[in-house]
């Protein structure tokens, strides 16, 4: 029983190894559809251990065995409890790296285990090409920016954020965590929205702004203020402070929503060069990308991510639909006939990167696939990759119910076909170009 599974991944041995040491590398790897929670982080790989929180409670801890450990060849982790191998059942990984030319590496994983490699294969499917995929997005990011940086993130243990950061550290940048709560060690600093301290960003290169009240839910009032009021003041105040800080702080990257092009656009192609739409979400997008002015005013290159709808079983409508879904209980919403501009959450993760290290981009960039897909697609996607029926069309009173009338046209019947010109135009590659490849991904659901 167990497996062995094997790919080659073009990036040389030294820096395979070296991706695996670093923060974020278990988060990275670690497969959004399993319903565990990493609470700590192996400190080492010789000699560190590393935690999941899994349902009911339980725990699942990887110690490194230190007889495993030969850099830059191999490293071995096994499951254990109150320090002992194997009292729940035996699990013994063994991550092994071999040179396969000068410019390539055999990444092989090894587990002895009682479960089946029907079981098993998925996970290591999606964590190979988690692997071969990051480290390209860090050698094209090298290319254009090779000195290693100092991000600091607000929003960090949110869905993009949590993922970025990961994804960040193991390209070798140092991410600084700003957090509302007291820091912790080094890599964190207390950030008040309202009142930023003045050394904030000191010695920061880059900001990334993710921060910000999630815009799902029932539109009422209090809830649309809430959207309003976490966006717009803190943006401005925090771009102000990095504007006062600009002999560090070099680039502002701050989120937006492609909500800016209003609910109801029809066939219209929409670029970033195409005006804004009418409605609350597109009042509310227009002033958060305008409070990033000052930091623009002092010579700081900023970049507007305006985000279409993220893929992740982690969260978003992915998370609300997959359950649904895998009940046979899922259908288009409405007509269907609403185009959905949606992004994989790794090519959104990319698309942070390159902000960060393409000094050619500015301004508005949507962060949307090529291929965007209408509300019925969708559906039908998701249940073939779910290998489940969709034949329960919502009708439109239902999103109605949950949202409000508003709510629900901004967000569930929204329509926009939204173009991700500025990236085509420089020629970026998107690790998920199609929704079926996406689906599957994220899902586990390999072709076998």
């Amino acid at each position: 029983m167990g497996i062995t599974h094997s790919s080659t991944v073009m990036s040389p041995i030294a820096d395979v190894f070296a991706w695996h040491t670093r923060p974020g590398a278990f988060t990275r790897l670690a497969p959004p559809w399993q319903p565990a929670e990493l609470t700590k982080e192996s400190e080492s790989l010789e000699h560190g251990e590393a935690v999941l929180s899994l349902p009911g409670g339980l725990r699942w801890v990887a110690r490194h065995d230190p007889n495993g450990f030969e850099p830059p060849f191999r490293f071995v982790d096994e499951l254990v409890r109150d320090g002992v191998p194997g009292v729940l059942f035996r699990w013994r990984h063994t991550h092994e790296f071999v040179e396969a030319g000068p410019d390539a590496t055999a990444v092989t994983d090894r587990v002895e285990t009682p479960l089946g490699s029907r079981i098993l294969r998925p996970m290591f499917v999606y964590r190979h090409r988690q692997l071969a995929d990051d480290l390209s997005a860090h050698r094209w990011g090298a290319a254009l920016s090779p000195a290693p940086l100092t991000v600091a993130v607000t929003g960090s243990s949110g869905l993009v954020g949590s993922a970025l950061c990961a994804l960040l550290s193991t390209g070798g940048h140092r991410v600084i965590r700003l957090v509302r709560r007291a820091a912790v060690g080094p890599d964190e600093r207390t950030w008040d929205p309202m009142a930023p301290a003045a050394d904030l960003l000191a010695d920061v290169d880059a900001v990334v702004h993710l921060a910000g009240e999630s815009i799902a839910g029932r539109f009422t009032e209090q809830h649309k203020r809430a959207i309003r009021e976490s966006r717009i003041e803190p943006t401005r105040r925090l771009a102000a402070l990095a504007a006062s800080t600009a002999t560090s702080v070099r680039t502002f990257v701050c989120a937006s929503a492609i909500g800016i092009y209003g609910a109801e656009r029809g066939d219209e192609v929409l670029t970033e060069q195409s005006p804004r739409g009418e409605g609350y979400l597109a009042d509310v997008v227009s002033e958060w990308e305008s409070a990033t002015l000052p930091a623009e005013e002092a010579g700081i290159r900023v970049v507007s991510v305006r985000t279409g709808i993220v893929q992740s079983p982690r969260g978003g409508t992915l998370r609300l639909f997959r359950p649904l879904f895998s009940a046979g209980l899922g259908g288009r919403v409405a007509s269907g006939e609403q185009w959905l501009s949606w992004i994989d959450i790794d090519d959104l993760l990319d698309v942070y990167l390159r902000a960060l290290v393409d000094a050619s981009v500015s301004g508005a960039v949507n962060a949307v696939a090529p291929q965007p897909v209408r509300n019925s697609d969708y559906t039908r996607t998701l249940a073939h990759v779910l290998r489940r029926p969709a034949l329960l069309p919502v009708p439109s009173f239902g999103p109605r119910i949950l949202l409000g009338a508003e709510g629900a046209q901004e967000l569930a019947e929204a329509d926009q076909l939204v173009s991700p010109a500025v990236l085509v135009d420089r020629g970026h590659r998107f690790r998920r170009p199609d929704l079926e490849s996406s689906l599957r991904h994220q899902l586990g659901r390999v072709i076998r």
